[in-house]
């Protein structure tokens, strides 16, 4: 079937991203010139806006194009990467957020400084550069350009090399202000268009959700055993303790949102939002996988795909009418791209100007770390760029992506754990968690596969993290203490949770605890239906 857009939709894509580029310029624009400014835009955000950032920051087309992949090869569980966030966000609300805020924490780099030392912020800023720049970024910039080119026929290198240029003009320029509202318009953006082609693809399919569990009971559970290949339960619940902590408490590109927060209340009640937001994200990305699934293997009506990665695409060409609805979804996909992509290139300027270059540079001007900054984001958007293809050598996008990520993750999630929940843990223990836990995980990926364990790499993290996290209190019984001052601001205790509000009185239908409770119940009920 030929995929055609009609002249709607081209007026549509377009219109969308001019909307999207013109919001983050004026954005940008009503920004001061400072540094603080242009970096971090520090208590002024509502939770509105840092709930809707904080998802499409997390949901962009390597979420989008590989879950929906993923659910087309092994069925409903796929949905735990975007609905299994209660245990995470219960730990990033109690543990994490007070603490960042009571200490007006700016970046991840400058908590390890303060709570070990300089080195250890060193550490995490070297790390996470490279990260962004060849392990998240890469990904993103391939999903969308994959489906862009499988849809349209268009060159895949122009489409990738326009979209970075998209993003970079509006990003590098306004900074981090622009970022976050375009982020909240283009999370809109998403849902739409996610929501509006998953409905229309199921009225493909005669009997609708129900004839397709029917037909596959086997592929519609969230849970699967303990030793699934891709997504076991017990492993989820590991990951919940590592990756997924990781990457939405200590990850900068995520909690940058929260730190912007005006208030303690705001950043929590945003992460609650982000929540609630996030019951609608399977329907926008891997749930139309299963339609498609359901289309191809039960209906027999199109020949099999060449790769599950190509879930996505078909159902855009094969469902989507054309009175503008694939300019619709397109348009949100193409806002899930952007939106994490400026959101990366910007927390990548934000570490290399505050937490490297400033400190060889202690009086630096305003002027010249911006200046910096914004040539950091071009530098990152570049490399990235030139890193897409090698995606293609590691099994698609969500295995690339999911192991890259849970094997950094390890030993950063391992320090900043310890460093919050025991006061004894000191620079010589973070040192050797940051640089050992390297090590450690490596050992443990190489007995994997070459020791015959064969175990998820869910379970490989979790039993890197648990070796990690003794060998740091070890290390530091077995050196001097910290002093008070070190450990003492950043350390947790359950007194900190009494001050959520900062003593501003709310009625009732502010309270943090009701819509905590209601989302809580609201997940209960969901794996409880879908078990």
């Amino acid at each position: 079937m030929q995929f055609q857009l009609s002249t709607l939709d081209v007026v549509i894509i377009l219109g969308s991203i001019l909307f999207v580029v013109v919001v983050g310029i004026l954005a940008g624009r009503k920004e001061k010139r400072s540094a603080d400014d242009y970096f971090l835009t520090k208590g002024r955000l509502p939770w509105w806006i840092i709930g809707a950032a904080f998802v499409a920051t997390s949901v962009s087309s390597e979420q989008i194009v590989g879950t929906a992949g993923a659910a087309f090869s092994h069925g409903l569980s796929i949905s735990n990467w975007e609905v299994f966030a209660l245990p995470c966000y219960t730990l990033l609300m109690v543990f994490f957020i007070p603490i960042y805020l009571k200490n007006r924490i700016s970046t991840m780099p400058e908590f390890l400084e303060k709570r070990f030392g300089p080195a250890a912020g060193r550490i995490y800023s070297y790390t996470m550069l490279f990260a962004y720049v060849f392990i998240f970024m890469p990904p993103v910039l391939y999903g969308g350009t994959l489906a862009l080119a499988d849809l349209t026929g268009w060159n895949f290198h122009i489409i990738l090399w326009a979209t970075i240029a998209l993003v970079a003009a509006y990003t590098v320029k306004g900074g981090y202000i622009s970022v976050m509202y375009t982020d909240a318009v283009q999370c809109a953006m998403l849902l739409g268009g996610g929501l509006l082609l998953f409905f229309i693809a199921l009225r493909h399919v005669p009997g609708g959700w129900t004839a397709m569990e029917l037909a596959a009971p086997d592929r519609f559970h969230l849970y699967r055993p303990p030793d699934d290949a891709i997504a076991p339960m017990l492993g989820l619940l590991a990951g919940s303790m590592g990756l997924f902590i990781f990457y939405q408490a200590t990850n900068q590109v995520m909690i940058q949102r929260v730190l912007a927060a005006r208030s303690t209340w705001d950043g929590l009640m945003g992460i609650v939002f982000a929540g609630f937001i996030g019951f609608l994200r399977p329907l926008v990305t891997c749930l139309v996988g299963l339609v498609v699934w359901h289309y191809i293997n039960v209906m027999k009506a199109a020949p099999a795909l060449a790769t599950p990665d190509h879930a996505f695409p078909f159902a855009l060409k094969h469902f989507a009418p054309d009175w503008g609805l694939r300019g619709i979804v397109l348009a949100g996909f193409l806002a899930a791209v952007m939106s994490t992509v400026s959101a990366l290139a910007n927390s990548t300027s934000t570490i290399f100007s505050l937490n490297i270059y400033q400190p060889l540079r202690p009086n630096v001007s305003d002027k010249e770390l911006i200046r910096v900054g914004r040539t950091a984001s071009c530098l990152t958007l570049v490399l990235a760029g030139l890193t897409v293809p090698l995606i293609v050598k590691f099994g698609g996008i969500f295995l690339y992506f999911q192991q890259c990520v849970t094997f950094l993750s390890t030993p950063i999630i391992s320090v900043i754990f310890v460093g919050i929940l025991y006061r004894r843990a000191n620079n010589a223990g973070a040192l050797f968690g940051l640089l050992g836990g390297f090590v450690i995980q490596g050992g443990i990926v190489a007995l994997n596969y070459y020791g015959g364990w064969n175990l998820h790499w869910f379970y490989q993290a979790f039993v890197a993290e648990l070796i990690i996290m003794v060998s740091i209190v070890v290390v530091s019984l077995l050196t001097d203490p910290p002093p008070r001052e070190k450990w003492e601001p950043f350390h947790w205790r359950p007194s900190i949770l009494a001050h959520y509000d900062e003593g501003v009185p709310r009625p009732w239908y502010q309270q943090l605890k009701l819509w905590f409770g209601i989302y809580a119940i609201s997940w209960v009920i969901l794996y409880w239906l879908y078990w």
